[in-house]
């Protein structure tokens, strides 16, 4: 796919026929379903092994059931041809000892503040949470918390563009990411549970949606980005 250390796009991660894993936010991400702590902590054996032969080295999530993955070349900021190569070795290696993808269940969760100056609470929040501050945000280089950041109000803002004004103030707002083909999926069992779409005007990059108190919330994808 050229050169190693150019950044892909979306589309060009889409054309690789990763039928496993997902972009979500700077990370390819895929789940396996192991179904036990044992045949799990074989597969991460096994994708250490493949890590180290290839000198490039995901971040892995261990639990009883499962195991998550997410690749990123971290010296583009972005996905190369190195995590497209990693994420086809991986996903042989599940294949071997039994687990099973699940796309559907992929979710990064990314809190956001609206503020007017997000500079100067970003210390108070990495001190709080125990992280390290990256370009005035809080990042937590292990994964524990989530990445916070902050966003800008418009002058004049009730809502955010285009949307209805809230009947209350909120200051925190959650942005959910999962796959781009799972979002209508997501948005729709949002609604069954008692949600409400307030916009879709931005999709498919994210539709607004609130729960029953009013509270805002977007799910996001990296689609028209």
């Amino acid at each position: 796919m050229g050169d190693p250390r150019t950044k892909l796009t979306h589309d060009e991660i889409l054309e690789a026929g990763l039928a496993d894993w997902r972009l979500l936010l700077n990370g390819l991400r895929a789940r396996f379903r192991t179904g036990d702590f044992a045949t799990g902590l074989d597969l991460v054996d096994r994708i250490g092994a493949a890590a180290e032969e290839a000198d490039h080295h995901p971040d892995i999530t261990l639990t009883y059931a499962d195991v998550v993955v997410t690749l990123s070349s971290h010296d583009v900021g972005g996905i190369t041809s190195r995590d497209i190569d990693l994420a086809r070795r991986v996903s042989d290696l599940a294949a071997a000892v039994g687990a099973s993808p699940d796309v559907e269940r992929l979710t990064q969760l990314e809190p956001g503040l609206d503020t007017a100056d997000g500079s100067r609470l970003g210390p108070f929040y990495a001190a709080l949470l125990g992280v390290d501050l990256e370009n005035g945000e809080p990042v937590d280089p292990t994964h524990q918390v989530p990445t916070l950041w902050f966003q800008e109000p418009a002058e004049g803002d009730d809502g955010g563009p285009g949307l209805p004004e809230q009947d209350h103030e909120q200051r925190w707002h959650l942005d959910v990411w999962v796959p781009w083909d799972q979002a209508e999926a997501r948005l729709q069992a949002v609604q069954e549970a008692g949600g409400r779409l307030v916009s879709d005007a931005a999709a498919p990059a994210y539709w607004v949606v609130e729960d029953a108190d009013g509270n805002r919330a977007c799910i996001c994808t990296p689609h028209g980005r």
